[in-house]
């Protein structure tokens, strides 16, 4: 009897693995895509170029989530998966080139919404093709890649055929194009995945985090590009980087552990769901709440200092005010949903603070940019310094005694 061979080189995941730097390679594309999606929005400062923008981080996301899945059950830096990760990274970066012209093609090269669907779609086939590979042998789990393809495959029909239209038809096309694929992938029963380490799943979320954090802080020095430097921009750059931090705190400080915990203490049989609830979905807000935050920042640096179009005493209005502000909202309602679902407890100091920061743009909807920036930075840090006293023991348990149980941030 000969031995069984898997058909493709892979080496498997322990449960201790931590991310590998190929993992952080194949991440700088979506640095950059980021990055093209912020400039995208600042460029059409209207309520449907934010709907567009939140459903380009949507595909975004939905790419990367499926590497994170992917890279948990075999090392990505091992065998035949490095160069499956390497052409994947080139089909994400064809998408990030093309995102200025995601919804109006230029004149003139290629057809920029045609070129995000044929990426998509060859990006979501590398990781579709080499799961099943992977899955020799493994009869629940191709069992439920075959549950999962039909929710690819429409999505990226549906992308190839809002390239074909324009306007809110294009928009519309393109919000069910995700919805099949966010959909399909909701409806499938969690437990046929398969989960290596909770270490590196939560790891790896952490990271994107990061990544997302760090767009907000590019945003603030690509808004004061080619402007000469001034107190209003050094105040409102100190003012932007203590909000990111702040977003920072609020996750690291014990968020991030806390879910790890849940993850590593989650029965086996349950563990995929509750990573896909709690990450595949829930990090979701986290992640586009700080792109919004983002494009807030860019326009208040915008405001403080370009003095030729704005005065210092300009509000903030319309879009880059809702951004700025909703952009945090939305940020903590993905902590307060995150929390209840590992924890099963009600984060009711960042639902206070949601409501606070929600209610404040009317509020401050007349006050200079500057101080409309301010506002919702003192907002984050009384909200950091009341769990920091609350919550103190527990903080003080998750992060340096005993991990018995999430903590309640």
């Amino acid at each position: 009897m000969t031995e069984h061979k898997p058909p493709i080189r892979v080496q498997a995941t322990s449960t201790d693995q931590p991310v590998t730097t190929l993992e952080l390679f194949f991440d700088l594309v979506f640095v950059f895509a980021i990055t093209q999606v912020t400039a995208l929005m600042a460029h059409d400062l209207t309520a449907h170029g934010m709907i567009r923008g939140i459903l380009i981080i949507g595909l975004l996301w939905w790419s990367w989530i499926g590497y994170s899945w992917l890279c948990n059950l075999v090392k990505a830096d091992e065998g035949s998966l490095r160069l499956v990760m390497l052409a994947a990274m080139a089909a994400m970066f064809g998408i990030a080139l093309a995102i200025p012209e995601a919804f109006h093609d230029l004149p003139g090269g290629l057809s920029g919404p045609v070129v995000i669907a044929v990426a998509y779609f060859i990006f979501r086939a590398l990781h579709l093709v080499l799961f099943w590979l992977i899955a020799d042998g493994d009869a629940v789990l191709r069992r439920t890649l075959l549950r999962f393809a039909p929710s690819m495959l429409a999505g990226t029909a549906l992308l190839l055929a809002a390239s074909q239209f324009h306007g809110r038809t294009q928009t519309l096309l393109w919000g069910a194009a995700l919805l099949a694929d966010y959909g399909g992938t909701f409806l499938i029963d969690a437990r046929g995945w398969r989960f290596n380490s909770a270490r590196h799943f939560a790891e790896r979320h952490g990271l994107i985090v990061i990544i997302a954090l760090g767009e907000s802080i590019v945003a603030i020095g690509v808004g004061v590009t080619d402007l000469p430097i001034s107190w209003p921009i050094v105040i409102a750059s100190v003012l932007g980087l203590a909000a990111s931090a702040a977003l920072w705190w609020i996750y690291f400080d014990a968020t991030a552990i806390s879910g790890e915990h849940a993850l590593v203490n989650e029965p086996e049989e349950t563990r995929p769901k509750l990573a896909r609830d709690a990450y595949t979905f829930l990090h979701f807000p986290m992640i586009a709440g700080v792109v919004l935050l983002a494009l807030g920042l860019k326009k208040v640096l915008e405001y403080v200092g370009d003095t030729e179009h704005h005065e210092l005493s300009d509000p903030l209005k319309g879009i880059g005010l809702y951004s700025l502000f909703l952009g945090v909202a939305i940020y903590l309602l993905g902590h307060v949903g995150f929390k209840w679902r590992t924890a099963h407890q009600v984060g009711v100091s960042r639902l206070a603070a949601t409501a606070l920061v929600i209610a404040a743009i009317p509020l401050v909807a007349k006050v200079p940019a500057l101080g409309q920036l301010g506002v919702l930075v003192a907002i984050l840090i009384a909200l950091i310094a009341y769990e920091s006293i609350h919550y103190a023991a527990h903080r003080e348990e998750l992060r340096h005694g005993p991990h018995s149980s999430p903590s309640p941030e």
